[in-house]
Order: structure tokens, then sequence, then C-alpha cells
């Protein structure tokens, strides 16, 4: 699998010295692996609402659609 660009994504951002340079939700400390790593289990919905409530569904579902992954339904 090919890496993703994430620097084209305007959701997240990598700031040096926050979680170690790693890709995060522009605004905050939430990884975007993290994300991608519950999206095969869960719904855009759950990651925000359940999972990580600051972050708006709206923004989840942009960056697994930048990610190409495909929602649960």
């Amino acid at each position: 699998m090919s890496e993703i660009d994430w620097s084209q994504c305007p959701d997240v951002e990598s700031v040096p010295g926050r979680c170690s340079g790693a890709w995060v939700v522009k605004g905050t400390r939430l990884m975007v692996q993290a994300i991608l790593d519950n999206a095969e289990d869960c719904t855009a919905e759950e990651i925000a609402t359940e999972l990580f409530p600051p972050v708006p569904v709206e923004v989840v579902r942009r960056i697994l659609a930048f990610a190409g992954v495909t929602e649960l339904e």
C-alpha cells in the first residue's frame, strides 16, 4: 500500500514537537492513525461521538475519504 500524502489534506497538520511530528487532526493532538485504526470496526459517527468527541463527524468523514477508506454502513 502506498504512503498517503497528508500534506494535501486540509483537516490535518504535522507540527514538530507535537506527537513527535505525526499527522494529527488540525488543532488537536489526535493522531490521524488513531482514526484510521478504528475505521475498520466503527462508523465515522462512532469515531467522532464515542471515541474522539472533540472531533466533528464531518472532519472524520473527510479524513477517511482522503485516505480512501470506505465507511461502514
